[in-house]
């Protein structure tokens, strides 16, 4: 039996991200919806300022980065330190739990990236498949 099944398995878990009012599941949500995730991968390299974390996720307005940023702060994920600087500075980086969080996020994205030639090959099957 994996540990999976054995945690699924238990009856008493204090967090159940299956249960629908379970407040792990919206952490998951900000965790590995599409700009979480990137956001997540990017400051695993270390500390970003926003444009610089901005060009580093290609494709994220400033609106989605921001709100990003503010979900992942609110989770513990990511520290933001701004410093009273003219013009003002924000740096953001993780916390010791989304360094946590990012290195097992980014194992599964290193799979992902890793086997696209096989994730390739099987959408050209199933479109071929339907067409």
């Amino acid at each position: 039996m994996t540990a999976t099944q054995e945690r699924t398995e238990e009856q008493d878990l204090p967090y159940n991200v299956f249960a629908r009012l379970c407040p792990s599941r919206g952490t998951l949500e900000h965790v590995t919806g599409r700009w979480g995730a990137l956001t997540l991968g990017a400051l695993h390299q270390g500390s970003l300022r926003f444009n610089e974390l901005r060009r580093r996720v290609d494709g994220v307005s400033e609106k989605m980065l921001s709100q990003t940023l503010q979900a992942l702060e609110r989770d513990g994920l990511v520290h933001r330190e701004a410093q009273p600087t003219n013009p003002p500075r924000v740096d953001y980086e993780l916390t010791p739990l989304g360094r946590e969080v990012a290195g097992r996020l980014l194992d599964l994205i290193h799979c992902v990236e890793d086997r696209m030639d096989e994730v390739l090959a099987a959408r050209e099957a199933y479109d071929a498949r339907r067409a």
